[in-house]
């Protein structure tokens, strides 16, 4: 759901190595072209250098074609380049080269059938990176069946595949489907591995990111301190997986409005990424950008600019054009676009959007991401017919890329009903937000904080149309969901209080209105 994830999907992201060949070849007397180039490709992806990390997986799929012969080798600097292409976004070459490695491992005799199910793993990341979640689905599906019989039901690489199936599901919002596999897989691992394992540990954090997106923020809070313990007992304190559940539960914190736990969480996560990768990372722009964000919400735009530059930049040199500049620039943007730097806002906009259309194509849902937010930059720039026509394009993107039941199908939705708004068109909007809050309501539960922001906006066009019994229930509903997820005090809960007291002034029930004032004046102080 929208930036939220529910997988750690780059640890199932599998090199098959020079290290993989052994057990084939035997022991060399020495090191052979392709072993020292496969080697040296690994080496330089671990240090975020992928140009160079690239030119030697190259160099090795060279000296595997050399022999003309469709080998072991071949299948594996094939898979090695393609998990180059695909972190650079480049996923129609990498579906390519993986499809070719599927089809030398198919015709090797006595074909290792867990290295199979590591190359239908690739494919399946691939596909989900592209939406195509009934292949991808249908690729871990397949490896799960390989893996359970070659291995057992209970190894723990049965264990990372449903991990990994989970993450397709949860990307298609399917969260019943999903909470069933993490504990599976939790359950395999605590009883193979113990208790206080990394995987144990990697899983939990999975299982926290979902209890996240459902909006089950006091679970999710504890899952993941859970997960950090384990992290910090089994890895140390200067581990990138431990910088990653930092990350996950410092976002926790912003969405709950606690900052003064997020910001330290963040900058610890910083620091480890700046030591354990050195300060040109693709992961160090990442936790800059997590930074950045946070500043944002806390409207510190001054503080947020410089990292969020440093950041693209990082990634600008190691990616070149690919979805993480353009959303870098995206960001850039939209924080641009707030302090009322309109016309840098659209340039930057308008470049993120033709990378973006250019490296993932014009359908991909990051397309609409950027879509959405160039038209509120138009709508704040008083072109609203503009703003509308790109909102109406981003809804038909993630409506036959995600389906009409996916909670981000509703952003869009929710986005052409403020456009309505903002002309006076609220009986049109009201219809655009019942259809959201119908999704909603259906995907995520009846107490989720979307949904409750969905009844608060329904709240204002009832209000609006004169309708002020209705909208006095929709406000006291949203209010009484943000206020038993976020908490009584979160400062979100106060601009919806003061629109619920003129609602009941207008109702002439003025003494009641001035306590929703009084206490949305409170909210605001502290």
């Amino acid at each position: 759901m929208g930036e939220d994830s529910c997988n750690e999907s780059r640890k199932h992201w599998i090199l098959v190595t020079a290290l993989a060949l052994a057990s084939w070849s035997g022991l060399a007397a020495q090191e052979t072209p392709w072993e020292k180039a496969t080697k040296a490709g690994d080496q330089l992806s671990k240090q975020g250098r992928y140009p160079e990390a690239e030119k030697s997986y190259l160099e090795a799929l060279a000296e595997a074609e050399k022999s003309g012969v469709q080998d072991r080798r071949l299948a594996n600097s094939l898979n090695n380049l393609a998990v180059r292409y695909r972190n650079q976004g480049k996923y129609t070459e990498a579906l390519r080269l993986l499809q070719g490695a599927l089809t030398i491992w198919g015709t090797i005799p006595e074909t290792n059938q867990t290295d199979l199910a590591t190359i239908l793993d690739n494919l399946a990341v691939v596909c989900l990176n592209q939406r195509l979640y009934h292949q991808a689905e249908a690729h871990y599906h397949r490896s799960l069946g390989i893996r359970e019989k070659a291995l057992g039901p209970e190894h723990t690489d049965v264990a990372m595949t449903l991990n990994s199936l989970a993450a397709v599901y949860c990307a298609q919002a399917h969260y019943k489907e999903v909470e069933p596999l993490y504990k599976r897989a939790l359950a395999i691992n605590e009883k193979t591995l113990g208790s206080e394992h990394r995987e144990v540990a990697a899983t939990l954090n999975n299982l926290a990111l979902l209890y996240h997106n459902q909006g089950r923020y006091e679970e999710a809070e504890r899952v993941f301190l859970r997960a950090l313990a384990v992290r910090e007992k089994t890895l140390g304190l200067q581990h990138p997986d431990l910088a990653t559940t930092l990350t996950d539960l410092a976002t926790l914190y912003g969405v709950l409005g606690k900052y003064a736990l997020s910001e330290p969480l963040f900058g610890r996560a910083l620091a480890i990424m700046e030591k354990t990768h050195g300060p040109h990372h693709p992961e160090v722009a990442l936790a800059l950008n997590n930074v950045a964000t946070l500043y944002h919400e806390q409207r510190r735009y001054v503080e947020a600019e410089p990292l969020l530059l440093r950041a693209a930049e990082i990634w600008k040199k190691a990616l070149g054009e690919s979805p993480e500049v353009a959303i870098s620039l995206n960001n850039l943007a939209t924080l641009y676009g707030i302090q009322g730097r309109y016309a840098e806002a659209e340039r930057l906009s308008r470049r993120s959007l033709a990378m973006c259309e250019k490296v993932l194509g014009p359908d991909h849902p990051e397309v609409a991401t950027i879509l959405n937010n160039l038209a509120n930059l138009l709508k704040a720039r008083r072109q609203p017919v503009n703003s509308e026509l790109l909102h109406r394009r981003a809804l038909a993107i993630r409506e036959k890329a995600l389906g009409p039941n996916h909670p981000d199908f509703t952003l869009s939705l929710e986005s052409l009903a403020l456009i309505q708004q903002d002309q006076g068109r609220h009986a049109q909007a009201e219809l655009l937000l019942r259809r959201s809050l119908a999704i909603r309501e259906k995907v995520l539960g009846l107490e989720h904080p979307w949904v409750a922001r969905t009844l608060l906006k329904l709240a204002a066009s009832c209000y609006a149309q004169k309708h002020h019994s209705e909208a006095e229930s929709l406000y006291r509903r949203g209010l009484a969901i943000l206020e038993k997820t976020l908490g009584p005090e979160n400062p979100e809960l106060a601009d919806s209080l003061q629109k619920l007291a003129l609602v009941l002034r207008k109702m002439k029930r003025n003494t009641e209105a001035m306590e929703v004032e009084l206490h949305a004046r409170a909210l605001r102080q502290k």
